[in-house]
């Protein structure tokens, strides 16, 4: 059998600072982010399967990833544990959805937390292939399993 990849693309809306750089992205800002997630495997050979003929359901990846990633990050804003106001707690109806993490949230720090969150949730004989997080129309980051 052959080792196929397949992509399903995500879009979600997301603020994020990054303070310490020097440029305005230093200040709170959003993206319309586009994340494609590429995963490979071999198609199920089980003709008794539902899935027969197919790596993984398209269906099935878009739930794994919604549930560990874009409906979390969707509609957020996050930023760095070290650097977030401590105001922003008791502001909860202004702020909204607020993600703190432990890393600068560049697209870079944001692809390997994304990778981490998925790994282990694919099926068995499903690999994550790679990653790609378009932040703005001329710019994007990736994530390739190959090179970590």
């Amino acid at each position: 059998m052959s080792v196929i990849r397949l992509t399903k693309e995500f879009k979600f809306e997301m603020a994020h600072a990054l303070p310490g750089y020097d440029g305005p992205c230093r200040h709170i800002h959003g993206h319309s982010y586009e994340l494609y997630v590429t995963i490979k495997g071999e198609p199920i050979r089980d003709p008794a399967s539902p899935h027969y003929g197919m790596v993984m359901d398209f269906r099935q990846l878009k739930e794994i990833v919604r549930g560990k990633i874009v409906d979390e990050f969707d509609h957020s804003l996050v930023l760095h544990r070290a650097t977030a106001p401590e105001e922003f707690s008791g502001m909860k109806d202004f702020v909204g959805r607020l993600i703190l993490v432990d890393y600068q949230p560049t697209s870079e720090n944001l692809l390997s937390d994304f990778a981490d969150r998925l790994k282990n949730s694919l099926p068995e004989g499903v690999n994550l292939h790679s990653l790609r997080l378009r932040e703005t129309v001329t710019s994007y980051a990736e994530w390739v399993a190959g090179d970590n």
